[in-house]
């Protein structure tokens, strides 16, 4: 199953980079992180900046375990490839759980609607991230915890830390989970490495390394109060993400304190005044995948055991309505997912032709490029690329500009890239290629 997964993510992945779909925000942005990681320089994003050191933005000193793979095969789809393998071996120890306490039929049912679940697509359509790291530490820590295997749960969620600054509340609420399940101490002690870790990488590491010399995410959680509780579950969108994550599973993670570890994520993402961590896009929902779904496996048996108590003669029915429901959800999820889109002769059209390709390939390798969001990452592998339209400035002028002429509406709306297309002679540049819809100009003077 898990080789299956990772076949399906690896194929919608390149697909969609292989035609030009994947953009500079952000797997250029983890490209250039990652190409600095490999060759032993501090981890810059020009994307995001010149000099901006992306441990100042988000705290994910684990992707330099990644720099030896990527110094073997440079290049964008070496990190796609990571991510879906990262995602494929995380359905073993879900599905490993749910057919442990749910037997092989429904586990195994179980275990193919988590790895075709709508946060783990989202998150696989959505370039690369090091959510998709997260997402394994996760799935193993939350079947260790079932099986009350105290201290490799442990050891599992540690790694969490150096994901992402804001994982120190996800190994908190773990341990608050085998306070309540297991040896107190144990789950106090990673309760309080958790919450100490968030707050020592949110308030003094992120602040030092960052070029403002701020946590720069931390005002997405300012703005007026008012009622926490109306502010939490308001607008109606955060209701209909909670209701996406609980009904592939017929919400019987309900029934389950596993779901307690997914707390965190929801409160940290509601609780922002950023709309985009509010819905079922992007990547924020992966990690709360394999939560969910191990909280499901783990409330079958509970709920089976009532059944047979207050409806006996329907709960021999169970396990067949859960899977009918659980495999009927996918069906209908499938018809408009990503990887349904593999099945459209829309998803394999290019929308960068070879044509188009063919001008960027011009550009000499170790060069230094201002290039549009929806090039940037077919150059990040071999030059310093810097976002258009806000560089070139007249104190950063690339060797090279490469824009999407007629612009389309990207990061920047397309006024604003066409008024910085305009300012380029007056900033030295010079006209040298066009073909199709991509321009290139180069620095002459």
């Amino acid at each position: 199953m898990a080789g299956i997964a990772f076949v399906l993510y690896e194929l919608l992945s390149v697909v969609r980079h292989i035609t030009g779909r994947t953009t500079g925000f952000d797997l250029g942005i983890f490209e250039q992180v990652v190409r600095n990681y490999a060759h032993l320089n501090t981890p810059v994003s020009e994307l995001k900046g010149p000099g901006v050191n992306i441990l100042g933005d988000h705290f994910s000193p684990i992707l330099a375990a990644l720099g030896p793979v990527y110094l073997l095969f440079p290049g964008p789809i070496t990190l796609l490839t990571v991510q879906a393998a990262a995602f494929a071996l995380s359905v073993v120890p879900v599905t490993r759980l749910a057919i442990g306490t749910c037997g092989t039929r429904l586990g195994g049912i179980l275990g193919a609607a988590y790895a075709l679940s709508w946060g783990i697509q989202s998150a696989v359509v959505f370039d690369f991230h090091e959510t998709c790291l997260a997402v394994v530490f996760v799935a193993f820590c939350v079947e260790r915890l079932y099986r009350q295997e105290w201290w490799a749960a442990f050891a599992y969620a540690l790694p969490l830390l150096l994901v992402k600054e804001d994982l120190g509340l996800t190994v908190a609420a773990i341990g608050m989970y085998i306070v309540l399940r297991g040896p107190k101490k144990l789950g106090a002690l990673l309760a309080l490495v958790g919450v100490a870790a968030c707050c020592l990488t949110m308030l003094v590491l992120i602040p030092h390394l960052n070029v403002y010399g701020q946590n720069t995410y931390l005002g997405h959680a300012s703005g007026t109060v008012g009622n926490p509780l109306v502010r939490l579950i308001m607008p109606v969108q955060k209701l209909e993400t909670v209701l996406m994550l609980l009904a592939p599973t017929a919400f019987l993670a309900l029934r389950s304190p596993i779901l307690i570890i997914a707390l965190p994520t929801l409160a940290w993402r509601f609780w922002a005044t950023n709309p985009a961590y509010w819905g079922t896009d992007l990547h924020y929902s992966a990690v709360l995948m394999p939560v969910v779904f191990a909280a499901a496996a783990t409330a079958v048996p509970r709920v089976h055991a009532t059944l047979r108590t207050a409806l006996p003669r329907y709960s021999g029915q169970f396990h067949l309505a859960i899977g009918a429901w659980c495999v009927t959800f996918v069906v209908l999820l499938s018809a408009h997912s990503p990887i349904g889109e593999l099945f459209r002769a829309a998803a394999w059209r290019p929308v960068l032709s070879s044509t188009e390709r063919g001008t960027l390939a011009t550009i000499p390798d170790q060069a230094t490029v201002a290039a549009e969001n929806s090039l940037a990452p077919q150059l990040t592998n071999r030059t310093t690329v810097y976002l258009f339209p806000e560089y070139p400035t007249q104190r950063l002028r690339p060797d090279w500009v490469a824009v999407v002429d007629p612009p389309v509406r990207g990061l920047a709306p397309a006024d604003q890239q066409l008024a910085a297309i305009r300012q380029l002679p007056a900033l030295g540049y010079e006209l040298t290629d066009r073909r199709e819809q991509v321009s290139l100009y180069r620095l002459t003077r």
